[in-house]
């Protein structure tokens, strides 16, 4: 099956990593792939807009079946492929209720963590603002303690559904590791590192490991005052 699927790609890009996670995950090695480079505008490609109109990535096929948006890949091959691999979708309501939660959630710290680490690239010089940089530390600050709020209340070595791992963190995961990627420390959010470093051990995060962190181990630092 994995064979009759195709997948563009970028390093270090969270949409693009979990659904390599999950695709890890439901045993499909194997598929088609391509590493694409942001710096060189190669997502801009006919080749990504062949797949992906908006000219983004991930690019994502499977046979005919198009699914671009990364949650939207991780959870069909998760119902396509239910009986390969863990189960990603935990049986009990309780566990399965907050899976979703969480997974929805973290399009939150995502967001705010673009408005900081990216503000300079997306808003032109003469349109930059001392405000508006503060209220984007200010909001992210609030949203990374309450991830770490979360986290307290996990019992010490679980997933953030529960026992079980889920598509949850084949989902939040990617961010977490991304915020850490930028220097948030792990002292100040012992909770969300201990969890980072527990899944940074789990065989298909250190398959798919964006390839340009392992050559440039030393990330960037735009959340060090966090």
């Amino acid at each position: 099956m994995a064979k009759d699927m195709t997948l563009l790609w970028g390093s270090g890009s969270p949409p693009c990593w979990r659904v390599m996670i999950a695709l890890e995950e439901k045993q499909l090695q194997g598929y088609d792939q391509k590493l694409l480079s942001f710096e060189k505008a190669e997502h801009k490609s006919k080749e990504v807009l062949d797949i992906n109109p908006r000219g983004q990535l991930p690019a994502f096929k499977h046979g005919d079946n198009i699914l671009n948006e990364s949650y939207a890949a991780c959870m069909y091959l998760e119902s396509r492929f239910r009986s390969q691999g863990p189960q990603l979708i935990p049986e009990g309501q309780v566990e399965q209720a907050l899976m979703y939660q969480r997974m929805f959630e973290i399009l939150n710290l995502s967001d705010k963590l673009s408005n900081v680490i990216y503000y300079n690239y997306r808003v032109p010089e003469g349109e930059r603002h001392d405000s508006a940089i503060k209220r984007n530390k200010e909001n992210l600050a609030t949203e990374i303690k309450l991830w770490e709020g979360y986290f307290q209340k996990m019992a010490v070595g679980s997933y953030l559904a529960g026992k079980a791992f889920s598509l949850a963190d084949v989902i939040v995961f990617p961010v977490i590791a991304y915020a850490f990627r930028f220097g948030l420390s792990t002292e100040r959010y012992p909770k969300l590192g201990a969890y980072y470093n527990m899944m940074k051990d789990r065989p298909s995060v250190k398959a798919t490991w964006p390839p340009h962190w392992l050559e440039n181990p030393q990330g960037g630092d735009a959340l060090k005052e966090f």
